[in-house]
């Protein structure tokens, strides 16, 4: 197998492969524009040449509303506010974006996208224009998805917050607003595979272990449901079941934290007890469903979590990937929402005059904001590929001597 061949079954086996990611060929003369412009910013002390590229790939929050009350929400502070992107701002975002090498959108987070009035319109622009595009839904609403999914091709996906194999799990953990059970989720969910087998389906389960405890209240775990949910994924059609830890989002600083606070013997044998599921899930999938481990799982796992805490100075991955939400644009997932890391309203990308003050807010954050301080309870999943091209842009190295990879996704 040659070296391309290798780092193409990289990026289909691992889900955050993000340093490989910017090798693609499509990418990889963003990433030269980068590296250019930050070896000059360091050799003249100045940042006025910034490049005027937009992202490769941003998260958008199509609405803040949710039908559903999960304690383990790292977005429960902004869920529910009555926001939501109009349908002309999201249309003249991607319109613009586009035009500046956005290549991949992922519908998710701060509230359920389903729920915008405008989701199937939103989807058909999106897949109109040539954009890869995500979905992560909780799955109350796809019959939303289903009806759209004609226009989903080959590398688009859904991936559909479960976290549960058992009914009474499943409703602990989520408290859905309305009558919706896991089962019915996973018979739409093999509907919507059947309409369309093109698209990747994925099985989201955050594992929760005993003793998690949020605004007073303790999780349901979930440790012991990760086999049965394999057996679950395969039997539904669903391509994959990506496990990842459940991540709380700190009271006084807002930043999302892994195992904060916990004693060694207590992580110890959280760590034991996940490891002994993961390795029955891996039974129990047969080779009938990809497994994906998060990064933060796995630095879990190998008790490497302190490593994903240690940041760069600079993020540099806000230059390539940005959140657009109804209340503005952030440049990390894990700061949704939060004012210190906005960049600009929720239209700062709607327009060329809009993107061009935005481009500038993006080019004074990569010089102010301190990752290395900011980010030091954070276990990021930016954390490999930002001090990947730290310490490429401190190099001699040049682009032209990295080896491109072929096209395969463009999410970020």
């Amino acid at each position: 197998m040659t070296a391309v061949r290798r780092e193409m079954e990289k990026l289909r086996q691992k889900e955050h492969d993000f340093s490989a990611k910017l090798r693609q060929e499509s990418i990889i003369e963003r990433f030269r524009d980068y590296v250019t412009w930050q070896r000059r910013r360091l050799a003249a002390a100045s940042t006025q040449d910034h490049p005027e590229k937009g992202p490769v790939s941003i998260n958008l929050d199509l609405t803040a509303a949710c039908n559903y009350s999960c304690p383990h929400c790292v977005d429960s502070g902004i869920i529910n506010t009555g926001r939501f992107m109009k349908t002309e701002v999201v249309k003249k975002t991607v319109d613009t974006l586009q035009s500046g090498g956005l290549l991949s959108i992922i519908l998710v987070g701060g509230g359920e996208p389903t729920l915008h009035k405008d989701f199937e319109e939103i989807v058909r622009f999106i897949k109109n224009r040539g954009l890869q595009l995500g979905i992560v839904t909780n799955g109350s609403r796809l019959g939303s998805v289903i009806e759209a999914a004609g226009v989903l091709e080959i590398k688009d996906w859904v991936r559909i917050s479960l976290d549960a194999a058992k009914e009474d799990t499943y409703v602990k953990l989520h408290r859905p607003k309305n009558r919706v059970t896991l089962q019915g989720i996973l018979r739409n969910a093999q509907k919507l595979k059947t309409r369309n087998p093109r698209i990747s389906l994925g099985y989201s389960f955050v594992i929760v272990w005993e003793g998690i405890q949020l605004n007073g209240h303790e999780l349901c775990p979930n440790t012991t449901e990760m086999s049965e949910a394999v057996r679950m994924a395969g039997e539904y059609g669903f391509d994959y079941i990506s496990f990842k830890p459940c991540l709380v989002r700190l009271e006084d600083s807002q930043k999302e934290s892994l195992l904060d606070n916990v004693k060694r013997e207590k992580e110890k044998a959280i760590l034991k007890e996940i490891k002994s599921s993961l390795e029955k899930a891996k039974k129990a999938a047969e080779g009938k469903v990809k497994i994906l481990e998060s990064v933060n799982l796995r630095a879990m796992l190998n008790n490497r979590v302190s490593e994903l805490k240690r940041q760069p100075k600079t993020c540099h991955m806000q230059f390539f990937s940005s959140v657009v939400t109804p209340s503005g644009i952030f440049h990390c997932p894990a700061f949704r929402g939060v004012e210190k890391v906005k960049i600009a309203g929720p239209g700062g990308y709607a327009g060329k005059s809009a993107f061009d003050k935005t481009l500038q807010n993006v080019d004074q954050s990569l010089t102010s904001f301190d990752a290395e301080q900011e980010c030091s309870v954070v276990g990021c999943f930016y954390n490999h590929v930002n001090w990947w091209i730290e310490n490429f842009i401190l190099s001699n190295k040049s682009v032209d001597d990295l080896e491109k990879i072929e096209d395969d996704n463009f999410f970020l």
